[in-house]
């Protein structure tokens, strides 16, 4: 039996609501769209890989989710605007903006690729910021909108375990760009909000973790002992697109086991 009141969780919920997660053909990216779904909301799920995420979005709309899928490439600020734009046609807002596509590069920086170097700032920092340019637009008139970046504790601290130049510079930057349109975008009450999960157990990090010593490596580093889920990242992201985060802006969560308190 719970003590929690039932309006206190109704805060949780996203009724009438439209959001949109970049990368959600799988990952946390899918989680994420399953969560605010489950909520209530109605989730347009955008990512590169057209078949994948009309999949996705199939899978969701199959339980009984109001959801669609959109091709999107981040990194063009076109393409970013114009997704935009159909969402409002179609459902008449865009009150969530989850910015979750991200790619990574791991490789000695002494020995980095140019190309390798710039597609990661493309995608993880100049994708999110068009994303965000692009919602804010139509959020500024409505002075309404929640906007939730995708960090890493990589943006707070090095990592002894394997090289990773430009993820590290991109979950950096990230960080403090969540906190200038924090600011910026304040009054007009869109607030703006990031994550900084550990090592998560999706199709990105697949191969690192397949390794048995580098898994029990980063496992003995995070003092809950485990690595974090798909969706406890996505849980997360529920609580800073929500009501319940109401008066949250401008912080990046944690999502970590414990590691950056260590």
């Amino acid at each position: 039996m719970t003590n929690v009141a039932p309006s206190s969780l109704n805060r949780f919920r996203l009724d009438e609501r439209t959001a949109l997660v970049t990368g959600a053909a799988q990952g946390i990216g899918l989680a994420t769209a399953r969560a605010l779904a489950e909520a209530g909301a109605r989730v347009t799920l955008a990512d590169i890989d057209a078949s994948t995420v009309e999949q996705a979005a199939a899978e969701l709309r199959a339980a009984g989710h109001h959801v669609r899928s959109e091709t999107l490439d981040v990194t063009q600020e076109a393409a970013a605007g114009a997704v935009v734009n159909r969402i409002v046609v179609d459902w008449g807002r865009l009150d969530i903006l989850v910015n979750n596509a991200g790619t990574a590069g791991r490789a000695s920086s002494v020995f980095y690729e140019r190309q390798v170097w710039e597609r990661i700032l493309a995608v993880n920092l100049s994708g999110c910021f068009f994303m965000a340019q692009a919602a804010a637009r139509t959020m500024l008139p409505r002075k309404s909108g929640c906007i939730v970046n995708l960090a890493s504790i990589m943006g707070f601290v090095g990592n002894s375990l394997y090289p990773n130049p430009a993820y590290h510079a991109t979950k950096g930057a990230l960080v403090n760009l969540t906190r200038a349109l924090a600011i910026e975008w304040a009054p007009a009450r869109i607030r703006v909000n990031a994550v900084a999960p550990c090592f998560v157990e999706t199709p990105l990090t697949a191969k690192l973790l397949s390794d048995p010593a580098m898994r029990e490596k980063i496992i003995e580093r995070t003092p809950l002992g485990r690595l974090a889920t798909a969706d406890d990242v996505a849980a997360a992201i529920l609580f800073l697109a929500s009501d319940a985060a109401a008066m949250v802006t401008g912080h990046v969560l944690a999502v970590d086991g414990g590691w950056l308190a260590q």
